[in-house]
């Protein structure tokens, strides 16, 4: 059975990009309403909540700085002032490209807070609300990398690797209360500001779809979903 978002709410970090503001628009049109935040392109989130707007829905838009040691907590409880969250998508990432040889400490921990430490920040956050109204799905936006090693780097491959070990602790212990934990590993996609517009492939529509796909699911737990043109089967 496919769930209806209606009334349900969702926070979408990275909403400013590609991947966020595609899964921002799907949702809007399966009936959420959004908590769309940003980094640093606050206009690219304006419109993402604009297009959800002119759909009906309520969307509020705010900023945040994933890096700093307490950003995923502070955001969630930012995002749950108006509302309770029923959905949390973890899609804000940063993947600056450097060889192993030439990732320093100050890169490596920078890239780990923001793809790692903040989506952990969210979703320990938000699990108590989830479980108590019995309702909840989380799907954290990780990387074909994370199985591959990918082309951006090792802090790269590793901060989305975690995620994975992540959502395997997390899902089975959340499931019996309702609540579902995902994450979706896209390959090369448009729209990341990560890697030349000659490298990238994927169409953030699909990737939006797919994701949409997964959080309506309420028998889809404890998964990664790669999505990536056949570049790694499974």
């Amino acid at each position: 059975m496919v769930d209806s978002l209606s009334g349900r709410r969702a926070l979408v970090t990275g909403a400013s990009g590609g991947i966020g503001a595609a899964v921002a628009e799907a949702l809007a049109r399966a009936g959420a309403d959004l908590v769309l935040s940003y980094s640093a392109h606050r206009e690219d989130a304006l419109r993402a909540a604009a297009t959800a707007g002119r759909m009906g829905r309520i969307a509020t838009v705010l900023q945040a700085d994933l890096s700093g040691p307490e950003a995923g907590r502070d955001l969630l409880q930012r995002a749950a002032e108006s509302g309770p969250v029923d959905l949390l998508v973890a899609n804000a990432g940063v993947g600056i490209a450097q060889d192993w040889d030439e990732v320093d400490d100050d890169l490596w921990a920078h890239t780990l807070a923001v793809n790692t430490t903040a989506p952990w920040q969210m979703a320990q956050a938000a699990l108590p609300g989830m479980i108590e109204r019995g309702y909840g799905r989380i799907l954290f936006v990780s990387s074909v990398a994370a199985l591959t090693g990918g082309v951006v780097g090792p802090h790269y491959a590793a901060s989305k690797a975690a995620l994975h070990g992540l959502l395997h602790h997390l899902a089975p212990r959340v499931a019996p209360h309702g609540v579902t934990v995902n994450a979706l590993a896209p390959a090369l996609v448009a729209g990341t500001r990560m890697l030349p517009a000659a490298e990238k492939k994927g169409d953030p529509a699909d990737i939006a779809a797919m994701a949409v796909a997964m959080l309506t699911n309420p028998y889809l737990t404890n998964k990664v979903v790669t999505l990536d043109g056949g570049l790694h089967p499974v």
